[in-house]
């Protein structure tokens, strides 16, 4: 990951490094031929040549500095504004005339590189914040700024903080290109390994529940397994290949704004309630899900999944062994709706009081008290001979608050 976003990078900026190379180069001269033709002028010339040499030679002798994001170290930042800072305030000791016609600094347009240095290295804030001390370096050389002096300023200050803020957005759009290349290569070793255990280990299980069927006896209950774990099994591929597709669209279309405009976090996105139950569907289970991702709070979808399981719980132990169920996931404005339904026998009128009365509270702690935490509902029905329900509700609203409120 460090490799391809090490040359991703290199693809955005190095341009942007090369021409700032040649700006530095070409402004330099300009500044050198400025004085040649008006050297005249200067009252005090050998101070405007002093700085013009340590201006040269610092400028060639750091053209290795920004070929690169790398070598361009704050040190050298530093530096390198402090000498563009300096010839300003030193253009009155050699032209004190300069102030009163508005004329040229020492280093004129070089200045400006210094700057763009800044917004290519650390983006807009870096910029400002260079743009800034040359516009009051500016100020002070002139003593009483004229207007064009304040546009020329003003004019510098806008287009580095709009540069800096451009590769910053390309920084972020490479990230994310580089991140939906691996969820896309994810996806396709995914499906990859779909179709390797569709043509082996799901061909098998399916063969070993026809044959046991037929044999009978202990052999039809192994046959009755091996269909349960071939059902989980597709579920699950099914359900990684669906998550991973979420992920590349959902995820990535939205990185570029983050990664822009709010600081790098380390908070967990929201979970996909579909991921959570799928494992629990079978040959036994039916699981019935939207064909959207049903989205929560990670800790509020495994905490209506852990009750999702009590309830599934309960129809094992207390269904029989023929028994089947239903799960349905419903997926409103406002809540999220999970009904689990079993045509066991049912449950006794005032046995769950019995149960509760005599310590046992896997109905009253593992699925009411977990809704009850989320600000939700778990509402049971059963009727002797015809099956239980157990209608399990999360406001969204909620869910999201108990969330930021951890």
């Amino acid at each position: 990951m460090a490799k391809r976003e090490r040359v991703v990078r290199m693809s955005v900026e190095q341009p942007l490094w090369r021409a700032l190379t040649a700006y530095r180069v070409l402004t330099m001269a300009y500044a050198v031929l400025l004085f040649v033709f008006t050297r005249d002028k200067f009252e005090r010339p050998w101070v405007a040549v002093a700085f013009l040499a340590v201006m040269c030679l610092w400028t060639l002798a750091t053209l290795p500095k920004v070929a690169g994001a790398t070598s361009c170290t704050k040190r050298f930042l530093v530096a390198d504004l402090t000498i563009a800072l300096t010839g300003i305030l030193l253009t009155p000791l050699a032209d004190a005339h300069a102030q009163s016609v508005d004329g040229p600094t020492l280093p004129s347009i070089w200045t400006a590189g210094s700057v763009l240095a800044y917004a290519i290295k650390g983006g807009w804030r870096w910029a400002g914040f260079a743009s800034s001390l040359v516009a009051v370096a500016n100020i002070v050389e002139r003593g009483h700024p004229s207007r064009d002096t304040l546009h020329n300023v003003l004019l510098v200050w806008v287009a580095s903080i709009a540069i800096g803020y451009v590769v910053e957005v390309a920084r972020a759009s490479e990230r994310t290109l580089a991140r939906a290349l691996e969820i896309e290569a994810a996806t396709r070793e995914r499906e990859r390994l779909a179709r390797d255990i569709h043509d082996s280990v799901l061909q098998v299980l399916a063969m070993v529940q026809r044959r046991g069927t037929a044999l009978g006896g202990e052999a039809a209950e192994l046959g009755r397994m091996a269909g349960e774990q071939e059902v989980a099994l597709r579920t699950l591929v099914a359900g990684g290949l669906t998550r991973t597709s979420h992920v590349s669209e959902d995820e990535s279309l939205g990185a570029v704004v983050r990664e822009v405009d709010e600081p790098d976090e380390t908070d967990d996105g929201p979970s996909d309630l579909r991921t959570l139950l799928a494992p629990h569907a079978g040959a036994r289970v039916t699981f019935s899900e939207p064909g959207a991702p049903v989205l929560l709070p990670p800790a509020a979808a495994k905490e209506l999944a852990a009750a999702v399981s009590a309830a599934l719980d309960n129809v094992h132990r207390h269904a029989g062994e023929g028994a089947r169920a239903w799960i349905l996931v419903e997926d409103w404005p406002d809540e999220v709706i999970v009904t689990v339904r079993d045509d066991g026998p049912g449950i006794p009128e005032g046995r769950l009081a019995q149960a509760e009365g005599e310590g046992r509270l896997g109905v009253a702690q593992s699925i009411q008290g977990r809704l009850r935490d989320l600000g939700g509902t778990a509402e049971l029905v059963s009727v002797p001979g015809q099956g239980t329900e157990v209608e399990l509700k999360v406001p969204k609203a909620r869910a999201s608050r108990g969330k930021a409120g951890r």
